[in-house]
């Protein structure tokens, strides 16, 4: 009978100390606590999560410039050796269209961008359109591809850009083999535009 308790408490010890042990395993094997994530001060979030955020644009959204309504035709997705920014495709339902240009640098950079006829061509450092003299800024080449109705088709694009005061710019492109295209855009604020996404099955 004594041989048998003392079995019994040699079971239940070798139980214990394998439950105990198992415990102890589990808890070195679980990851301490990380400390949060750093977090940018000046990000506006909050703002992004009641009127959109222009990053996540794409083809179907609505969107609003400063009180006038546009859709989102297409998106050229451009990339400069690792530089990535997005170019979209605007048009209102009097078919007015604008390109909204959609960058980080490293703060949120928006430009509203508009057709211009001219026979100017870029290279010069200061050019004057429609009595606004432009300086020259910076200009590259990027290869882009494109998403839903943009009239282009995936290729490259030279471009070179001019900056006037009062978040003025204009801008030459030139895709493939293409003429140069020249465009005068505006500086947008993250106030002045409204993003009212296209609805998802």
């Amino acid at each position: 009978m004594d041989g048998l308790v003392i079995v019994l408490v040699v079971v239940v010890a070798a139980a214990v100390g394998a439950l105990v042990a198992g415990l102890v395993l589990r808890k070195r094997r679980q990851k301490p606590p990380q400390p949060p994530s750093p977090k940018d001060p000046f990000a506006d979030d909050d703002h992004h999560a009641v009127y959109g955020d222009p990053r996540a644009l794409k083809a179907g959204d609505l969107v609003e410039l400063r009180g006038v309504s546009y859709s989102v035709r297409g998106s050229l997705r451009c990339d400069e050796g690792g530089w990535t920014w997005s170019e979209h495709l605007l048009e209102t339902a009097a078919e007015e269209r604008v390109w909204l240009s959609v960058e980080e640098d490293p703060d949120l950079v928006m430009v509203a961008w508009t057709e211009v006829d001219t026979e100017l061509t870029p290279g010069a450092k200061e050019l004057t359109v429609d009595g606004l003299a432009y300086r020259s800024d910076e200009k590259g080449a990027a290869t882009f591809r494109t998403e839903a109705t943009t009239g282009l088709k995936d290729g490259s694009v030279r471009y070179h850009d001019y900056k006037a005061g009062g978040g003025k710019r204009l801008s030459f492109e030139s895709y493939g083999d293409a003429p140069w295209e020249a465009s005068t855009g505006e500086r947008l604020s993250t106030y002045d535009v409204k993003i009212f996404p296209a609805a998802t099955a």
